[in-house]
């Protein structure tokens, strides 16, 4: 998919047609507005004015944060000179399909609006780094590993809400399996693989599934074992995501308690690149993984 092709009403012979997200377009398109408001020399306080809005609204619209309206679109495009009739509704028709429901929408009653960006970026993902510190990754948890991490996270939630939190988190998963799934690189600290969250039993069936997981063509497992020295993961967890679409940029994300810090500076972005370089280098190599969890597999 790219944005050319996109603003042309064409499909992209490069992504075999596959249907575009409503996220995912709607990054597209904000990068496709950001670029016309670059060409016409238009500051963001100027066009955030133009809408009756402020240079943050701006910048979320040419980020994909928010929805595109229609009114918003056409001052928009008159400010920034694009006059074209045909353009100007190809656009304003691909940014009414960018307002259509992603499959996440269903569980809006428990989906914060700061993960649900995260959903749409793992969504449109070609590449998922990701460093973990207290947690199976959440795309490789079980289905009673991701319930008990749920309740240890809402101890006052009911039974029915456990679940829809359950059924969000298993929907994830459907990405390993699509037709093209993302490239998938883990490193786990042995700390996720000893605590018998949810018992040993989960524990038991967590393991395993990793180790099921660890065969599959698009994704590697790494672990920092504890007798290793200290690593520079040591300050939390976080991934890092890259795209297909050369309009987006790398992002990495990193998920506290009640919010998400979503870094897109490339010096920010190339900081954790190289920790993820120096976490890849310095862990157990995949075969040793797999080797490793097996026996703790055993012991537990």
């Amino acid at each position: 998919m790219n944005t050319a092709a996109l603003s042309a009403g064409q499909p992209d012979p490069g992504t075999d047609d596959r249907p575009v997200g409503g996220f995912v377009l709607r990054m597209l398109l904000g990068a496709q507005l950001r670029r016309f408001r670059e060409a016409a020399g238009v500051m963001p306080e100027r066009a955030g004015y133009e809408i009756r809005a402020s240079r943050s609204k701006i910048s979320r619209m040419e980020t994909g944060r928010v929805k595109l309206k229609a009114r918003d679109i056409i001052d928009l495009l008159t400010l920034y000179g694009v006059t074209d009739e045909q353009e100007r509704s190809r656009f304003l028709s691909l940014a009414g399909q960018a307002s259509q429901p992603d499959w996440w929408s269903k569980y809006s009653d428990v989906l914060p609006g700061w993960f649900e960006n995260y959903l749409g970026l793992e969504s449109a993902s070609a590449t998922i780094r990701g460093f973990e510190l207290q947690q199976v990754p959440a795309l490789f948890q079980t289905e009673d590993y991701v319930r008990a991490v749920t309740r240890l996270g809402h101890e006052a939630a009911s039974a029915a809400e456990i679940e829809r939190r359950v059924g969000l988190r298993l929907s994830r998963q459907e990405l390993l399996t699509r037709a093209d799934p993302p490239r998938i690189w883990s490193v786990m600290d042995e700390a996720v693989l000893r605590r018998p969250v949810g018992g040993p039993a989960v524990m038991r069936a967590q393991l395993r599934r990793l180790i099921e997981v660890a065969t599959m063509p698009q994704i590697t497992l790494q672990v920092f074992p504890f007798a290793r020295s200290g690593h520079v993961g040591v300050s939390g967890s976080f991934a890092i995501l890259r795209f297909t679409e050369p309009d987006l940029p790398d992002v990495v994300y990193i998920e506290q308690v009640t919010s998400a810090l979503y870094l897109e500076q490339r010096s920010e972005v190339e900081h954790y690149l190289k920790v993820m370089d120096q976490l890849s280098t310095e862990a157990l190599t995949p075969d040793e993984t797999t080797r490793f969890i097996e026996r703790i597999a055993s012991e537990t």
